[in-house]
């Protein structure tokens, strides 16, 4: 008699403990079971492989704000520049503590590949794409000194001084680089580059009226614009961007077709589960299309995107049939 209270008991108390399990799942974080956390299990590292101060920390910070709500684990941007990013692409293709991740970028996924004889690692073969997060504006400034009002104007100037002007960018194979590169050939003009490391430093020189122009996403420059700490002479998007209303695109100044935007997504090292990757791609896609993400990025006129693995895949595929030719005619190399 005994014996059956006691197994009575036992089945009762298993059923509540069943039923509180289930609710506490109901309101688990994205990856976590009523068995326990499968996957992550710590702080995941979030490598910029960029200098701060540039729009890359700006989609970064954006995206692990909101992932580190969705995963139940703290998210952290890691600034780790050097090598037009290739110190830190080269760090995170070996990392294998399934807690390492890197922002993908135009200039380590779409150049560096074309303009180095040779990497340490392969872009598409030690990486797994997550997603696509988001896509920036390339904006083409001046400092207040140089006397052009708009692209024509700078055109015109620099065709008059070719080579006597120059330009900067946060480093060989940056965006920046690649953006500048194309409006050189759009225009036929001569300008001399002026590699930094960094969009911060570059931004440093430009401001102090030592740097003559740059191509700099949107997020990182739109403060000094509408303070007139910078002039705006043009935009890269196909349309004109809401936050600068008032400023025509490079198309719109008589180089129609032209276009330059900036983009930015999430890698996982080719190391990193299947599982795994499932996940964070769910998460990331909802973390950057969250309210508070899209908000601030807006702000910014950054455009948050979101995708599947499969369509970031395809899309970089896409990006490097682009920016394969244009790189061989610019010439475009990692010490010019």
């Amino acid at each position: 008699m005994k014996m059956g209270m006691e197994r009575g008991t036992m089945t009762r108390r298993s059923a509540l403990l069943g039923a509180a399990g289930w609710g506490a799942s109901a309101v688990l974080p994205l990856g976590a079971s009523a068995q326990g956390s499968a996957w992550p299990t710590k702080s995941i590292r979030f490598v910029v492989p960029f200098a701060p101060g540039g729009s890359s920390e700006i989609v970064a910070r954006s995206a692990a704000v909101e992932l580190s709500r969705l995963l139940g684990q703290s998210v952290y941007v890691d600034n780790k520049p050097g090598g037009a990013g290739n110190v830190a692409m080269q760090e995170v293709a070996r990392a294998e503590d399934q807690h390492t991740v890197i922002l993908g970028h135009i200039g380590t996924l779409a150049v560096n590949p074309f303009i180095f004889d040779k990497l340490p690692y392969d872009v598409n073969r030690d990486f797994r794409p997550v997603s696509l997060l988001a896509k920036v504006p390339s904006l083409y400034l001046v400092n207040n000194d140089v006397p052009a009002r708009n692209l024509k104007e700078f055109v015109a100037l620099a065709k008059a001084k070719p080579g006597q002007l120059n330009y900067g960018s946060a480093g060989n194979g940056s965006a920046g680089h690649l953006a500048f590169e194309y409006l050189k050939m759009a225009t036929g003009t001569f300008i001399t580059h002026v590699p930094y490391r960094g969009t911060g430093p570059q931004l440093t020189d430009l401001l102090a009226g030592r740097l003559d122009a740059a191509s700099v996403g949107a997020p990182a420059v739109l403060q000094f614009i509408k303070s007139g700490k910078l002039r705006c002479i043009a935009t890269g998007t196909p349309q004109r961007i809401p936050q600068l209303p008032d400023v025509p695109t490079v198309a719109e100044q008589g180089f129609a077709g032209f276009e330059m935007t900036q983009w930015y997504g999430l890698q996982a090292p080719a190391s990193m589960s299947a599982s795994a990757v499932d996940m964070l791609a769910a998460a990331a896609a909802k973390a950057i299309t969250a309210p508070a993400a899209v908000e601030h990025l807006s702000k910014e006129a950054a455009i948050a995107v979101g995708s599947t693995p499969a369509d970031y895949a395809r899309f970089i595929a896409q990006e490097q049939q682009r920016w394969k030719p244009v790189l061989a005619r610019a010439k475009v190399r990692p010490d010019n």
